[in-house]
């Protein structure tokens, strides 16, 4: 099937039995990525009766019924797959979105995209080492990035170094138009700080 999202046959038909079973007619199913591009991203796919998708769903063609994606969610959901695997209770239907935490990005994406990338697949694994994790709060004239340093790196006497040497320079090394990094960071807070 050709689309955004690819629903394989067993989970078609049995997404079909679950519609036919609502008696309601014209009925189909949205799907949907909650908090998309973060690492609590969640796949989701609900029932859709006629008139409760949002004006600007996009609805993929080729499903025996009406499925709608949210716009919003679009780019998280390329690749995603959504399958049935029967078995004797019954079976399970599974999504899986490989871009739902992360979105495939490209030089021409938008710059809170890159930067996103970046934070999520080069430098947040290294701070989770020490409890931490960095995150996009902002952007500055599309050319400065504001962070915000969490668990581990909150309070951390060494936040400036990371900050400088790992963070900032990733960063502007992987995205050349971005032209600099600011903490926003209350480091006050030592609580769960790595180094005190």
């Amino acid at each position: 099937m050709s689309g955004i999202i690819d629903i394989t046959e067993n989970a078609e038909n049995y997404l079909g039995e679950l519609l036919g079973k609502q008696d309601v007619e014209g009925i189909g199913v949205r799907v949907f990525v909650t908090q998309p591009g973060t690492p609590y991203a969640e796949t989701c796919l609900a029932y859709c009766r006629p008139g409760e998708e949002e004006v600007e769903d996009i609805l993929q063609e080729g499903s025996p019924f009406p499925v709608y994606l949210d716009k919003t969610s679009a780019a998280y959901l390329e690749e995603a797959v959504v399958d049935f695997n029967p078995d004797r209770m019954g079976g399970q239907l599974t999504i899986k979105a490989p871009n739902a935490k992360m979105p495939k990005v490209s030089a021409d994406s938008p710059l809170a995209e890159q930067i996103n990338y970046v934070l999520y697949s080069d430098i947040n694994p290294g701070l989770a080492a020490h409890g931490g994790e960095v995150k996009l709060v902002d952007l500055i004239d599309d050319e400065i990035a504001v962070l915000q340093f969490g668990g581990g790196c909150q309070g951390c006497s060494a936040v400036d170094l990371t900050l400088k040497d790992g963070v900032e320079k990733t960063l502007m090394e992987k995205i050349p138009q971005l032209k600099g990094v600011k903490d926003s960071t209350d480091h006050t807070v030592t609580d769960n700080a790595y180094f005190k």
